[in-house]
């Protein structure tokens, strides 16, 4: 693995991360908590890892998301009296790094970042989400953990829930996907050479086009494919569910795990689909999720 920290995207946020992996490593017993939301379970997850990678003791706690508490109620997670505890706030709002408190505890929350892209070295602005941090600060605490290099294709997918991609491009969330099929991780492919891409994730793509699409797509060259690809999109840019960011992503950069037959984003989509309403069924779907992802490394039963 390639450090993530060490791209200028994490540079106003590396020494943070390393001060909370130090604290973790010297902790007697860390409280790793967050919402019981798909986006918890991908952060947790990365800190877990790391802590079973290394020996660390720590215990898990799931807090009540969001959008199960009254508007005006405050945020459900708290800090416990004994050990370290870490909240991983992945529904809290982007923080500017200067105005973050001095805490005994360790609260990840969304950083704002900047980086240069393109020919004349335009700024962009982006944040980094707190799955992302919690990968990164568990690569600083297990680089060659057997956990965490299972776990670590997932740390771009808190990006890619956010909402930043359906407005506009998402300098961050492509830089972090790019490091990842850079470094081996993962691998980017256009749509036709997913095998099972979920349905129902773009609007007004035909599935028997694509289907006719994936078995000539062999055959074909670059330009080819460059214009059957987007003849096939040509309906869907009319959508409006889906913002043109987004569709790019799915159209060209999918993101495969070896030679797995569903994408990641299919994956999230998925388990989306299937989140329980109810609140406490959320919180043992979540519970049930993470463990086998530790156990398993896959995030879904169809990876």
């Amino acid at each position: 693995m390639r450090d993530v920290l060490t791209t200028p995207m994490f540079a106003p946020a590396a020494p943070i991360l390393g001060n909370h992996a130090t604290a973790i490593k010297e902790s007697d017993m860390v409280h790793i908590t967050g919402p019981a939301s798909l986006e918890g379970v991908l952060a947790i997850g990365q800190l877990e890892a790391a802590c079973l990678d290394i020996g660390v003791k720590y215990r898990r706690r799931f807090f009540t998301p969001r959008h199960h508490l009254p508007r005006d109620a405050p945020a459900a997670w708290s800090v416990e009296g004994t050990g370290l505890t870490v909240i991983v706030d992945v529904e809290e709002a982007t923080w500017q790094i200067e105005d973050l408190p001095n805490n005994e505890h360790v609260h990840i929350v969304p950083l704002q970042t900047s980086v240069e892209l393109g020919s004349k070295s335009r700024r962009f602005g982006g944040a980094l989400d707190a799955v992302v941090q919690a990968g990164a600060v568990a690569a600083l605490l297990a680089p060659n953990g057997r956990r965490v290099r299972k776990l670590r294709p997932y740390i771009s997918l808190g990006l890619w829930l956010r909402a930043a991609l359906d407005t506009n491009m998402d300098p961050i969330h492509s830089m972090v996907v790019n490091h990842l099929g850079e470094e081996g991780t993962l691998r980017l492919v256009p749509l036709p050479e997913v095998s099972q891409p979920a349905a129902g994730m773009i609007p007004g793509l035909s599935e028997r086009q694509l289907a006719r699409l994936r078995k000539v797509w062999p055959t074909m060259d670059v330009d080819q494919r460059s214009m059957a690809l987007s003849e096939l999109l040509l309906p869907c840019l009319s959508e409006e569910e889906l913002s043109t960011p987004r569709l790019e992503e799915l159209a060209w950069h999918r993101m495969l795990v070896g030679d797995a037959e569903v994408d990641l984003a299919s994956q999230v989509h998925t388990i989306r689909q299937g989140w329980p309403e109810k609140q406490e069924e959320g919180r043992l779907f979540a519970s049930t999720l993470l463990d086998r992802w530790l156990r398993t490394g896959h995030l879904s039963s169809s990876d």
